[in-house]
């Protein structure tokens, strides 16, 4: 039977599971919007094509399923850009599907094309950043382009792919989807040898004073029970990178928390007296290391007289080695590696070890960075101090809450002082670190766990940014709760710009008579139809979040905030450039 491409093309992300496409219209993707229409998968509308993707962002984050995109030709999948690169460069599984110009008008500048000093071709915005671009050139190729495309975004590091059809292709006539291009059912991916996985363990049974340091990528339940089983079994003192907060609970008893520039003192210590460092599943970030300036978290390759050896395990082999050098380098996926590591040190030492006081420094350690930042949250000045805010917010929500951040105090603190219980989740974009992920994320979020607690934690100018996911989140009657951490600024680039230049000009909001300015987004939220609160006493932060547990309605909580630093232990040579002390 006959059928348009857009039909089978639907019928195809049917069989996938797909369950939302999150995007905006045009003219170049109606065919496809008018054959999802009567489908099940249920297409979220986002006014902006940045929200779209980063609410699909969210939803791949949250669900472990890839998130679908649908952009519009030029303009259109060029708003996606920011959010798509920044499920890219947190390698989260993200397919984007953008309409084209008519195939028959290329390169003749139709409307929207792409294409002024080049040969026309949007694909090539996106290639820096995707795993892989298609351009569909024949309606005969759209079924087997999505499956490598859904293929691909999936497997290996997961990442972002685009798939580029003409507006026309989606009309043509083809044979209905019988099944002809299913995912793979299964596929294993590189496991890491028992040679190797002997080699590490006896390295780390050698090793004086180890640590395993992680990131986000051990997101498998059992791989993370597979750490922590290790890490007791040889008594390991762990460490992670921003973005693996929450990959084990804050209060696990070998947890020192986050080195690098919004790292702990104590953190540092361990990680610039290991003497072998076992890496998993992170590629060492600028901010995490301090700008690689061994005087401040890690020493690897360092010429002093003890310098640290590194095992790294990485799904993506580009990352072994990219930013230390390594002495023992595996391609592998890291739940894999971990069991296997786990099986060859029980092997080799059944009995569990033990390393006098460690547990007992680190939970010192611990309990003074939560019990400074709940002694700094008891306060009643107005506007609220940030820790204030994050210390109501840790009372008021339940154990499984999920935190959506975006960028400055409501990122940067939470990873540091911010005790996400077991079961919590905290999502933030990592890599691209984007103002404006947070409210449109969270909505994301909350489409693929609707039955938990979910809070967009963002600054003003994080939620001015993506005022779109207010309306989306009534639209589709989701109850996330936006909290604005307003200190009327962009205040983390405030305070580095008042720290090198002793002003903060162009990054505080104000009126025209210069003084300080902020919308009101409790009215905002209102006028989209959410619940608004506006905080103006230091209680009301903690009345207004109770209010909106209880309702289960979209609500926007506006709070009044001191412009505070977050406490930086660290280094970050961003800090430095600026009084001409760059080294290259």
């Amino acid at each position: 039977m006959s059928v348009t491409a857009a039909q089978a093309l639907v019928d195809q992300l049917e069989s996938y599971g797909v369950e939302y496409v999150f995007g905006t219209c045009g003219h170049t993707n109606i065919a496809l919007l008018d054959a999802l229409g009567p489908s099940p998968i249920e297409f979220v509308i986002a006014r902006h094509e940045q929200a779209a993707a980063h609410a699909a962002d969210g939803y791949a984050r949250a669900s472990a399923k890839p998130g679908v995109l649908l952009t519009h030709v030029g303009p259109g999948m060029m708003n996606a850009v920011t959010g798509v690169a920044t499920a890219a460069l947190d390698s989260i599984p993200l397919i984007v599907i953008s309409g084209d110009v008519p195939s028959y008008y290329s390169g003749r500048h139709p409307h929207q094309e792409v294409n002024l000093h080049a040969d026309a071709d949007q694909t090539a915005i996106y290639r820096p950043f995707t795993k892989r671009a298609w351009n569909v050139h024949r309606v005969q190729d759209l079924a087997r382009t999505t499956e490598r495309a859904f293929w691909t975004a999936t497997s290996g590091r997961p990442g972002a792919v685009l798939v580029n059809v003409p507006m026309d292709v989606f009309s043509r006539q083809v044979e209905e989807y019988a099944g002809e291009y299913p995912l793979p059912g299964s596929a294993t991916p590189p496991g890491l040898d028992r040679t190797t996985a002997e080699r590490i363990a006896q390295t780390l049974l050698c090793a004086e004073r180890p640590l395993i340091y992680f990131g986000g990528g051990l997101r498998d339940p059992g791989a993370q029970q597979s750490l922590s089983a290790l890490a007791e079994h040889l008594d390991i003192p762990l460490a992670h990178s921003l973005m693996g907060k929450g990959v084990l609970p804050d209060r696990h008893p070998l947890l020192l928390g986050m080195p690098g520039f919004w790292g702990l003192e104590t953190t540092h210590e361990y990680t610039k007296g290991a003497d072998v460092v076992l890496a998993l599943a992170t590629r060492f970030a600028e901010t995490d290391a301090s700008s690689w300036d061994p005087a401040y978290t890690w020493t690897f390759g360092d010429r002093s007289s003890a310098p640290s050896k590194l095992i790294q395990i990485d799904i993506d082999p580009a990352e072994i080695g990219r930013n230390y050098p390594v002495s023992i380098g595996a391609v592998a996926d890291v739940g894999d590696a971990v069991r296997a590591i786990g099986a060859a040190v029980r092997s080799a030492r059944p009995e569990p070890l033990t390393r006098d006081g460690l547990r007992e420094t680190i939970a010192t350690a611990r309990r003074a960075v939560f019990d400074t930042a709940r002694e700094d949250g008891r306060s009643d000045n107005f506007p609220l101090r940030p820790q204030r805010i994050l210390a109501d917010l840790r009372e008021a929500l339940p154990d499984d809450a999920v935190l959506v951040t975006d960028v400055g105090w409501n990122k940067n603190g939470v990873a540091q002082c911010y005790e996400l219980p077991e079961g919590g989740r905290f999502i933030t974009p990592g890599g691209a670190s984007t103002m404006g992920f947070g409210p449109a994320a969270a909505v994301g979020v909350q489409l693929a766990r609707p039955n938990r607690v979910v809070v967009a934690l963002v600054g003003d100018g994080g939620m001015s940014a993506q005022l779109p996911a207010v309306p989306m989140a009534v639209e589709q009657g989701l109850p996330v709760i936006f909290v604005v951490m307003n200190n009327r600024a962009h205040g983390t680039i405030a305070d580095l710009q008042a720290s090198s230049f002793g002003r903060s000009y162009g990054c505080e909001f104000t009126d025209a008579e210069g003084r300080p300015y902020s919308p009101d987004f409790a009215a905002l939220g209102q006028s989209c139809g959410a619940d608004g609160y506006t905080v103006t006493t230091p209680a009301d932060l903690s009345k207004a979040l109770a209010d909106a547990l209880a309702r289960r309605r979209p609500a926007v909580i506006d709070v009044p905030m001191v412009n505070e630093p977050v406490p930086t232990p660290g280094h970050w040579n961003i800090k430095d450039i600026y009084r001409g002390s760059f080294a290259g």
